[in-house]
């Protein structure tokens, strides 16, 4: 299944596992919930504007058109090549002769056709070609690494959204709190410990929403930097789709179809020919030269010249064979050749890297992804536990068997539960979306982005490859990229979704509002 499926359903779960990885219990995300009168953005939308305006990936496009140039000017090298020359002489001083004409003016033409130049240039355009291959499989592997980032800054900004409403939530909880603990300290039913133990619980928790609040600014500045625009209320996430079922199934993929490896094929296949290109300095060239050049003595012919055979104007036209044999050049040619030779040495070494590092990218998102799945089951279990167990040290705390500080104790356990949840859903989509970019299924043939047809890498690359014209240039470069200094500053407001257990107050014998007096208890 393509990932463009994948991007299709864009309003289901946050995590849903497929099939063939599902060996623990399926899981009740902590969904993203979406105002029905705010526009939302799906993660297929952030992904087709990162496309289409991110500098990175339209910086590394015109690296890609830079390399295609390569091809025609490694073909120019075998073409034709027509010179035009011209001059004016004047002769100021001549002790041997007063006969000869005194000024000379001279235009002409010369046509010289390689025949031969040992492979330098046939190896050259394959070099070339080769690289452009390269290119553009570095150019996938960019839209890859694009999309990555695209599923983590938007899975970031959800998890911290996530975290600041819980933080949030327990703050507003434990103010409630406070409250209710000083009203009955007043009345003598607590102590001062029980007011100095709310009183730090809440600061605690106020420096916990503090650096979650910081955390959402920085994810949703992330978000804007990467997709180009402010995330705004961000759908959940859909399902993903077909992840293999094995670490050995997913570097099998891998090594068959991710773009860096393609790239460092490439690039040794390509340093092959460069051997060769610099092996051709030490054999024969022939080229066939034919000139023509048109001469005046500019009405300088005298008498005398006239009579020795001067005329004053004539063309005069030659046509050879050159044939140029090196048989020595100082020992250049030969470190040319151990300069390819060395370089082809590290090229193949690249390769045997770029294998090593995404074998181990492939497990390793593999093992990210399978235990981000069982550390979610295990969060789940602990968020249910830490509920029922709440709803327990509350119940008890009003027969007298549990203090205000054991029920501050539950609060925070099932708060860091359902940190530890959320969290747990944002690290396992992402390992799962990682793991497809490194299997080579993550690029933008895959997702079937909207807004627009794909970039094309072919496409400049037949515009140029047989042109051969001097003239020809393109337009000026202008901005394709969008800026991002006019986004407003972030903030970390989010939507108020409580939690109905946590809206209750600590001492559940007092569900009074905070700021009202409390009755005296029986």
């Amino acid at each position: 299944m393509r990932l463009s499926r994948f991007l299709l359903g864009t309003g289901l779960a946050a995590l849903s596992v497929p099939a063939a990885a599902q060996s623990v219990a399926p899981v009740t995300p902590i969904r993203e919930v979406v105002p029905q009168d705010e526009a939302t953005t799906t993660l297929r939308e952030a992904m087709t504007r990162a496309y289409n305006t991110s500098p990175e990936l339209t910086g590394e496009r015109a690296n890609l058109r830079a390399i295609d140039e390569n091809v025609p000017i490694a073909r120019a090298g075998g073409l034709p090549s027509l010179d035009s020359t011209g001059g004016v002489t004047e002769n100021v001083f001549d002790s041997g002769s007063t006969a000869g004409p005194a000024r000379q003016a001279s235009v002409g033409l010369d046509l010289s056709v390689p025949i031969y130049s040992g492979g330098s240039v046939r190896n050259s355009v394959r070099a070339a070609e080769t690289r452009v291959e390269a290119g553009r499989a570095n150019l996938r592997g960019v839209e890859t690494n694009l999309f990555v980032d695209v599923v983590a800054a938007y899975l970031d900004v959800i998890r911290d959204q996530a975290v600041v409403r819980l933080n949030l939530q327990n703050v507003r909880v434990l103010e409630v709190n406070l409250q209710a603990t000083r009203d009955r300290f007043e009345v003598g039913d607590l102590t001062r410990t029980d007011v100095a133990q709310s009183e730090a619980r809440l600061a605690l928790a106020l420096s916990q929403l503090r650096a979650a609040e910081a955390e959402l600014i920085a994810s949703r500045e992330t978000y804007i930097r990467v997709v180009g625009a402010p995330p705004g209320t961000l759908a959940s996430p859909p399902p993903l789709p077909d992840l293999p079922d094995s670490p050995q199934r997913a570097v099998a993929v891998a090594l068959e179809e991710n773009p860096s490896l393609d790239a460092a094929r490439s690039l040794r296949e390509a340093s092959e020919f460069d051997v060769d290109v610099a092996q051709a300095s030490r054999r024969p060239r022939v080229a066939i030269g034919v000139g023509t050049d048109y001469y005046s003595y500019l009405g300088s012919v005298g008498g005398q010249a006239a009579l020795a055979g001067f005329d004053n104007d004539g063309i005069s036209t030659s046509a050879g064979v050159q044939l140029s044999l090196p048989l020595f050049q100082g020992g250049r040619p030969a470190a040319q050749v151990r300069q390819a030779q060395a370089r082809e040495s590290a090229a193949i070494e690249q390769v045997t890297l770029a294998e090593r590092t995404i074998v181990a990218q492939a497990r390793s998102a593999f093992a990210r992804y399978r235990s981000a799945l069982r550390v979610i089951e295990a969060s789940r279990i602990a968020v249910e536990a830490s509920r029922l167990s709440l709803e327990g040290v509350r119940a008890e705390n009003t027969v007298g068997t549990r203090t205000i500080l054991d029920i501050l104790n539950a609060e925070q356990e099932l708060l860091n539960a359902q940190v530890q949840y959320v969290t747990a859903e944002r690290d396992a989509y992402v390992a799962g979306f990682t793991l497809l970019a490194v299997m080579g299924r993550a690029e933008a043939e895959d997702l079937g982005l909207d807004g627009g047809a794909l970039y094309d890498p072919t496409a400049n690359y037949e515009r140029v490859r047989g042109r051969w014209s001097d003239w020809g240039s393109d337009p000026d470069p202008e901005p394709v990229a969008t800026s991002t200094v006019d986004t407003a500053a972030q903030t970390p407001e989010v939507a108020e979704t409580l939690d109905p257990l946590l809206q209750r107050p600590v001492d559940s014998m007092y569900p009074y509002p905070a700021g009202e007096a409390a009755d005296t208890p029986n």
